[in-house]
């Protein structure tokens, strides 16, 4: 199958029930599960291209997180947390009733995968983390906390694209073409007939409530999860990134799974994996 079949699961917060999308590829009843998760103002149409190249493979499962796309909006915002996404997976996982998956994850998608891998008899079996680590460069998740809340409109499609554009830079030369895909898959018409985020605004509460006691307390029980890990992992980096540092990366190939590095050039954050040689690294890991 070649194209996507949208579904949906109900998930439960400590604030109620919450309905979660997901776009499925390939055959339903094949056993062997791949898992694609976002970025933190992503959605899972960025992996379009990645799931056609591996449905004739797998059965590819990718989210929209809660509070972004397809996805319903949380009634408390301030659960908008790792803890909350994972709990999400797991329902998802049940509704799949699939036993082991494969994992790959962008950004905030590694931090998940990277905690739920963590965990006594998880069912993940092997893990990319795409341009994240346990140690987050603190400037860089302050120009991302920055411009996650800001209530941007427009009132062409054309003046939204080209902003998308320029925040999204970092993911390194794309065509015209791919450029209007991944403004497209995060942009939405409201009422008005404007061209806003497709995704809670709220989302930037927890980022502006956390302190630099939280953040270091977090990063702590991040570098434990990793040490955890017991699954075969690849590690990419965005050779330019200012999110995963070189330093961490050394570290997460010593500590915790010995992650394989591998490095893609003149990106930031974060490889898109639109691109042929970035899906040959991916095929490579999960299918060798």
């Amino acid at each position: 199958m070649t194209e996507a079949v949208v579904k949906t699961v109900q998930c439960i917060s400590p604030a109620g029930l919450h309905s979660m999308a997901y776009k499925e590829w390939g055959d339903p009843r094949n056993p062997n599960v791949l898992v694609c998760v976002h970025g933190v103002t992503r959605v899972a149409d960025d992996f379009d291209r990645l799931a056609r190249e591996l449905c004739d493979t797998y059965r590819v499962v990718c989210p929209d997180i809660v509070g972004r796309g397809r996805s319903a909006r949380l009634a408390n915002p301030q659960f908008y947390t790792i803890p909350q996404y994972v709990s999400d997976m797991v329902t998802l996982l049940a509704r799949l009733d699939a036993e082991l998956v494969d994992w790959f994850g962008t950004s905030m998608g590694g931090l998940i995968g990277m905690v739920l891998g963590s965990m006594p008899d998880s069912p993940i079996h092997k893990l990319v983390l795409n341009d994240i680590g346990p140690s987050i460069n603190g400037a860089a998740l302050a120009r991302i906390g920055d411009y996650i809340g800001q209530d941007v409109r427009f009132d062409t499609f054309d003046e939204a694209a080209h902003y998308i554009r320029t925040i999204s830079a970092s993911f390194g030369h794309h065509s015209d073409e791919e450029w209007h895909k991944l403004a497209a898959d995060v942009l939405r018409q409201n009422e008005q007939g404007q061209w806003i985020r497709h995704y809670d605004l709220a989302l930037a509460l927890p980022f502006k409530s956390s302190t630099p006691e939280a953040a270091s307390a977090g990063e702590q029980m991040l570098w434990a999860a990793y040490d955890a890990l017991r699954c075969p992992t690849l590690l990419v980096r965005g050779a330019q990134s200012d999110l995963l540092l070189p330093d961490t990366a050394q570290q997460m190939t010593r500590r915790g799974p010995h992650a394989t590095l591998v490095e893609v050039p003149d990106v930031g954050h974060a490889p898109t994996f639109m691109h042929a040689a970035q899906i040959e690294v991916a095929k490579k890991f999960l299918l060798g």
